[in-house]
């Protein structure tokens, strides 16, 4: 028997998914988790085969509770709404077994579950096409310098903060901009937002 844990915030979803996996014949839902905190708790209580995760959820996202859950020896299977190859790269970076898109078929769920226990990666094929040409062009210290942005920061918070003078904040913000292809703050942002750059 395939022991699994969920996790999603939409809790009509959360009770649709376990109710579905519950069906199956080899399959028993030992947990269901609204947030990555629960998920990590069930994790260690019920020590599941399988954590089937949502990424976008309070407090701790599906990813960071990834991350945590491969040193406990648990599987982890994405299930998202979010195509975004920024997502997709981080999740590789955190040993998921499995990426897969929320309007994917219900049957292919419980197949990707099997396939997983059988020691195969699952990944949706739409993250595939593009994920290799959609590296981040951004240096670590570009990307410091645009969350400071995105949380509202101004050139001078930003230069304090950073401890450099508020000229190469503004060389930062240039290029940014350049490397992004977009005219101001607000379209970079969006661009990184939607690209899933952000931590």
């Amino acid at each position: 028997m395939i022991r699994i844990v969920i996790a999603e915030d939409q809790r009509m979803l959360l009770g649709a998914l376990g109710a579905l996996l519950n069906l199956e014949e080899d399959m028993e839902v030992v947990g269901q988790a609204s947030n990555g905190e629960e998920v990590l708790a069930l994790a260690r209580n019920r020590q599941p085969d399988v954590c089937i995760l949502d990424i976008e959820m309070p407090g701790k996202n599906g990813l960071e509770a990834a991350e945590e859950l491969k040193e406990l020896g648990c599987k982890v299977i994405i299930l998202t709404t979010f195509a975004r190859s920024g997502y997709f790269q981080r999740a590789i970076k955190a040993g998921v077994s499995g990426y897969l898109l929320k309007d994917s078929p219900s049957e292919d769920l419980a197949n990707s579950i099997r396939s997983v226990m059988a020691g195969k990666r699952i990944y949706a094929p739409e993250l595939m096409d593009d994920v290799y040409n959609e590296e981040n062009p951004l240096t670590e210290r570009e990307m410091e310098v645009l969350e400071l942005v995105a949380d509202g920061k101004n050139t001078k918070e930003i230069a304090s903060q950073m401890s450099i003078t508020i000229g190469t904040v503004r060389n930062y913000i240039s290029t940014i901009m350049d490397k992004l292809g977009v005219t101001n703050r607000i379209e970079a942002i969006k661009h990184s937002r939607q690209k899933g750059w952000f931590k």
